[in-house]
């Protein structure tokens, strides 16, 4: 048995082996809305996620939109009714992907704000560039990661696009739940294992959110509807909003017919409403 003198020492010095190393970043959260109006209790509640202190500042992402100007007046308001914290405006383009003022302010939000529009337009102004790795960075080191709509569908690794392969007329319900209907291209990736589908109830797209598990049969596919988000900190999630979340996973069985049709035996569905928490498959 060791002697008090002797653990004392042996303790002392794991203290200090400890302290020689580099406290790890603590990646921060995912607020991802739906899509559609944002009532002043959910503005107010990604606030209250992204629990920034006097000196810390929002940074807006418009690049999804084609009206980046009116875009963030609108989300500036809002978020101005809710908090005292400077916000930015931060319209990336290829001219500027490279400034370095512009990606020490992305690096450094508390919260970053990444506006609806087109998901594949935000992603070709992001993609391979420090862009990307600034908004990484930013959530590694604690910051609160939110988006709306085509802001939702980016937090993905794998972003559903909207287009459709075999269905080449875009409809919001499938005429059939068919293989490899939907597109797929590369998001953001801060949802390595799940893919978002926005605006999914008042939408109707079950029929999408369906086929994309049929493509990735081992993520999570997360309907989100309107007014509603998902806050997702580390795996778990939170539910909050006026409406619902369908999460759809785990399919058994899964097989395609000689005529590309999706078929399976079981599926986890699940149905939640604000206040509700589930824990994401790793």
């Amino acid at each position: 048995m060791l002697s008090k003198k002797t653990y004392c020492k042996l303790l002392f010095a794991a203290c200090l082996l400890y302290s020689s190393f580099p406290l790890m970043a603590q990646k921060g959260s995912l607020f991802i809305i739906g899509g559609g109006t944002r009532s002043p209790e959910l503005i107010q509640a990604l606030v209250k996620t992204a629990s920034m202190k006097a000196k810390d500042y929002i940074i807006v992402l418009p690049m999804a939109t084609a009206e980046p100007d009116a875009s963030f007046e609108a989300i500036k308001k809002q978020l101005a009714q809710a908090s005292k914290n400077a916000i930015g405006n931060l319209n990336f383009t290829s001219g500027n992907v490279n400034d370095k003022k512009w990606l020490d302010s992305l690096t450094g939000a508390r919260l970053i704000y990444i506006v609806g529009g087109d998901q594949t337009k935000f992603m070709k102004a992001v993609l391979n560039t420090p862009v990307y790795q600034a908004i990484h960075k930013a959530y590694q080191n604690g910051a609160t990661i939110a988006g709306t709509s085509a802001g939702a569908a980016v937090m993905s690794k794998q972003m559903i696009i909207g287009k459709q392969l075999r269905d080449t007329v875009y409809k919001e319900t499938f005429n059939k739940l068919w293989a490899e209907n939907i597109q797929f291209e590369e998001g953001l990736g801060l949802l390595d294992s799940a893919i978002i589908d926005q605006h999914f109830l008042k939408r109707s797209r079950f029929n999408r959110l369906i086929s994309a598990l049929a493509a990735y049969p081992k993520y999570d596919c997360i309907g989100i509807d309107e007014g509603t988000a998902i806050i997702v900190h580390q795996q778990q999630v939170t539910i909050a909003g006026v409406s619902q979340v369908i999460r759809i996973a785990k399919p058994k069985n899964l097989k395609t017919t000689e005529k590309g049709l999706i078929k399976m035996e079981d599926m986890q569905f699940n149905l939640y409403t604000a206040g509700d928490q589930f824990m994401l498959n790793k």
